[in-house]
């Protein structure tokens, strides 16, 4: 038996190695790439295509996957690094940098270490833009530094098939005394703020006691304003009946006033004697004559 599979073998060596061979060709032909990843191609050692994600033919023996690179997001490492600002302060950088691999061709045939040259570029960006600020404004417009890095950043890596879609600044550190002086400043700053809070509080109270009293002058302008009139206005109207022979009025009107004041000190609490003055007297007597003088 053995004999004959070893017969068999040998009399059918070259077909079942070419079946072999077809059957590896076959299998090395299709290639499945996953969505997350793609292939790049040689032939001869140099680029052929490259492969995107689903079933893909390659002819046998003569193409190879050289290259098999994820084009999922990645995240550098933080790093730090030390920039001088335009008014002198040093100042320490914390960023982090995400990116992601879109033409695959340039960056395997372009670039040896992605993540060390994308940390390089960021690094030197990041002194330059912090350098052409202030420390103040490094602090305040962090947002449109980190916009600025973005984009410088972008313009250097367009080269390398990185698309950068993210680029943060975490920290801006100050060394101790500069720290130190920043917290003083900014005590002064805020004792300042109080007392211009203060002021113009005390302005804004004297202002509002100033408009009281301006107030209540005006008041009293017009209350006096309207007595003055009604008081001339009785002056004009008793001239006038004066001027048309009523002085007998005007005395009789007088002496009721005297018997009005007689008889109220009359009616006073505790009073048991009154002592009427001779004036008094004469007041009712005239006021009796000219009553029966108008009644007649």
């Amino acid at each position: 038996m053995d004999q004959q599979i070893t017969q068999f073998l040998g009399q059918n060596a070259a077909l079942i190695i070419l079946a072999l061979l077809i059957f590896y060709a076959v299998m090395t032909s299709v290639r499945i790439v996953p969505q997350s990843e793609k292939y790049v191609v040689e032939r001869f050692g140099r680029l052929r295509s490259v492969l995107g994600p689903g079933i893909n033919f390659t002819v046998p023996f003569l193409d190879r996957v050289a290259h098999r690179i994820s084009v999922l997001e990645r995240q550098l490492p933080t790093s730090r690094q030390d920039a001088i600002t335009a008014d002198n302060v040093l100042v320490q950088v914390e960023t982090s940098v995400f990116y992601r691999i879109l033409e695959p061709e340039k960056t395997v045939y372009r670039i040896r270490d992605v993540d060390a040259a994308i940390a390089t570029t960021v690094a030197g960006i990041v002194r330059s833009e912090i350098g052409q600020m202030e420390l103040d404004q490094v602090q305040s417009n962090r947002a449109q530094l980190i916009e600025r890095v973005r984009e410088s950043v972008a313009n250097v890596v367009d080269d390398w098939g990185i698309e950068v879609t993210r680029a943060e600044i975490l920290d801006v550190n100050l060394d101790d005394a500069t720290r130190a002086a920043m917290l003083q400043q900014l005590n002064a700053e805020r004792a300042r703020r109080a007392q211009v809070t203060e002021a113009e509080g005390k302005r804004r109270a004297v202002e509002l006691a100033a408009d009281g009293d301006l107030y209540a002058a005006e008041q009293q302008a017009k209350a006096r304003r309207v007595l003055a009139d009604a008081e001339a206005y009785a002056t004009n109207a008793l001239a006038e009946a004066l001027a048309r022979g009523g002085i007998e009025a005007a005395q009789y009107q007088v002496a009721m006033k005297q018997v009005e004041a007689l008889t109220q000190v009359a009616t006073g609490q505790g009073k048991q004697t009154v002592i009427l003055p001779a004036a008094a007297l004469d007041a009712f007597r005239d006021a009796a004559q000219l009553l029966k003088g108008r009644t007649t």
